[in-house]
Order: C-alpha cells, then sequence, then structure tokens
C-alpha cells in the first residue's frame, strides 16, 4: 500500500495528515516541524503500507519507500521544502 501524506504550515506550526485512496486514515497538527511530521506520520502508518507520496503545502514532492524517509528523514524533508520553494518561484500566485 501507497499512503499519501500532506504536510501544511500554518503560522506557528506544523499539521499533517495521512490518507490512503483519499480516506483520511489520521492527523495532527501543533508540530515543530516537517521532520517531526513525518515521524509521527510514520510511527502511525499500518504494517502493509510501503510507500509514501509526499506532499507539503499543495504540491508533491515524491513518493518515497518508507525505509528512505526513515534512513534520510531530514535530506526528505529538505527535498519537500525546496520542491516547493521552486513552485512558489515560478507560480507565486498559487
Amino acid at each position: 500500500m501507497i499512503v499519501r501524506i500532506d504536510i501544511d504550515k500554518s503560522t506557528e506550526s506544523f499539521g499533517y495528515r495521512v490518507s490512503q485512496e483519499g480516506e483520511e486514515m489520521y492527523a495532527d497538527d501543533g508540530l515543530d516541524s516537517i521532520v517531526e511530521c513525518l515521524i509521527a506520520a510514520v510511527e502511525g502508518m499500518p504494517p502493509e503500507a510501503v510507500a509514501a507520496e509526499l506532499w507539503y503545502d499543495g504540491v508533491v514532492s515524491g513518493t518515497y519507500p518508507l525505509s528512505v524517509i526513515g534512513t534520510s528523514i531530514e535530506q526528505v524533508a529538505q527535498h519537500a521544502l525546496n520542491t516547493t520553494a521552486m513552485i512558489d518561484d515560478v507560480m507565486p500566485d498559487r
């Protein structure tokens, strides 16, 4: 199973939603960083989940095996930030 992780930033914190085929599985708000969101999201995944499609602020940054998220969490978080920033540069009114 491949799940979707949506991470959004409010003015002072981050929140995430984990869904599968459009059905929300679980979520949380009030976390301090994208990394904290990823940790919490991965920790709650069912055993049949093998990968996650990661979205940050409405922009997909990629689909990652859970093992890659676990071993390279800082890089995955930075990639999501960089991808969204690049889209914001070319589409400032999105």
